[in-house]
C-alpha cells in the first residue's frame, strides 16, 4: 500500500531576499564611501626616494602653494593655526606617546613656512612627519 503526504515539498529556491539583501549591501557602501573624505587639499609633495611609515597621525597640517593653512582640510589663519591645533590635538600629556602629525606641503612653498609649523609642534611636544611622495 502506497502512503501519499499531505503536504508537498516545494523545491524553488525564492531570489527575492537575496537581491533584498544585496541591494541594502549596496545602499550601505555606497553612504559609507562618500563618508571617508581623503586629504581634498590639491598639493604636489616633493619627491623622496626613501620613505618611513609612521604610526597612524592624529591629524594632518597642509600648507598651499599660496600659503594657506589648513587643518584637516579647514583653513585656519596662522595666527589662529596654534590654538586651533591644540584644540584639535589636546596637550601632549594626554598620551601615552607624544601625538603624531602629518605635515602636507606644497614642493613651491619656502622652508621658512615649514619651519613655522615645525616650531608650534615642537614647543607642544607633538610629533611631526613631513609628507612626500614617492619617487618612480
Amino acid at each position: 500500500m502506497a502512503i501519499k503526504r499531505q503536504t508537498k515539498v516545494n523545491a524553488n529556491f525564492s531570489m527575492s531576499s537575496m537581491t533584498d539583501i544585496v541591494f541594502l549591501l549596496l545602499v550601505f557602501f555606497m553612504v559609507t564611501s562618500t563618508l571617508i573624505a581623503p586629504n581634498a587639499l590639491k598639493l604636489l609633495l616633493p619627491q623622496s626616494n626613501n620613505q618611513t611609515m609612521a604610526t597612524k597621525p592624529i591629524t594632518t597640517v597642509s600648507i598651499t602653494s599660496d600659503l594657506k593653512y589648513a587643518i584637516e582640510g579647514n583653513f585656519v589663519p596662522y595666527a589662529n593655526l596654534e590654538r586651533t591645533l591644540i584644540n584639535k590635538v589636546g596637550p601632549a600629556s594626554s598620551y601615552p606617546e607624544p601625538p603624531t602629525i602629518s605635515l602636507h606641503v606644497d614642493q613651491s612653498v619656502a622652508m621658512e613656512h615649514v619651519v613655522k609649523v615645525m616650531n608650534i609642534a615642537k614647543q607642544n611636544q607633538y610629533k611631526l612627519i613631513l609628507a612626500t611622495r614617492s619617487a618612480k
